[in-house]
């Protein structure tokens, strides 16, 4: 008998061990949680970034990002957002130009079911790579979940746990990741929100 409990209590303490707390313990850092972060991030453009039911909003502006104050190499993303079909935004990763940001100077993970060029929608990391057309993991109507890795030169994009985009580039190494908000609606119209409810990041 007594010999079970000793056996029960290791096997507890290995089983809590193994628990990952989202934000607590395993490197992860909670930039936004609900409502809740907006001052981690500096503005850039004129998106009208906001705190709203719960979550960091935008819906008006030609193009804003919430930057990052901080700089990230090697990390892992985790972010719970809602998008329209129509909402034109995405995870913009190691920006090498801190008030000029696109897909020029930092890759761009896509959320956009109702991109022109359907390749690099959402799930795409765009003109690094493609997902199949017609887009089969669409954002739109309800609360998804992106997971970015960069390691090196290694990327993996997964949406609601699935892999979308995988690749190999080494244009950027580092800088301040970015969360967008721009026009998507058609024919260059405003296009649905964009919300945040959580993003983590951990370094690798």
């Amino acid at each position: 008998m007594k010999r079970f409990f000793v056996l029960t209590a290791v096997a507890m303490v290995v089983a809590c061990a193994d628990m990952r707390i989202p934000g607590m313990g395993g490197g992860w850092e909670t930039l936004i949680d609900g409502d809740k972060g907006i001052e981690n991030f500096d503005r850039v453009g004129d998106a009208n970034w906001r705190t709203e039911g719960g979550a960091i909003v935008a819906d008006k502006g030609k193009s804003g990002f919430l930057l990052t104050k901080k700089s990230y190499k090697d990390f892992e993303i985790r972010a719970e957002f809602w998008a329209a079909s129509d909402t034109n935004s995405g995870i913009f990763i190691r920006c090498n130009n801190r008030e000029k940001i696109g897909s020029a100077g930092c890759y761009e993970v896509n959320i956009w079911d109702t991109r022109p060029e359907p390749k690099y929608g959402t799930g795409a990391i765009v003109d690094v790579a493609a997902v199949p057309v017609p887009i089969q993991n669409k954002a739109g109507g309800k609360w998804n979940t992106y997971e970015v890795t960069a390691k090196g030169s290694q990327f993996t994009v997964k949406l609601n746990g699935v892999q979308t985009a995988a690749a190999q580039d080494s244009k950027f190494t580092e800088g301040p990741f970015g969360l967008q908000y721009a026009l998507g609606g058609a024919n260059g119209a405003q296009g649905g929100p964009i919300k945040w409810r959580k993003v983590q990041v951990r370094p690798l």
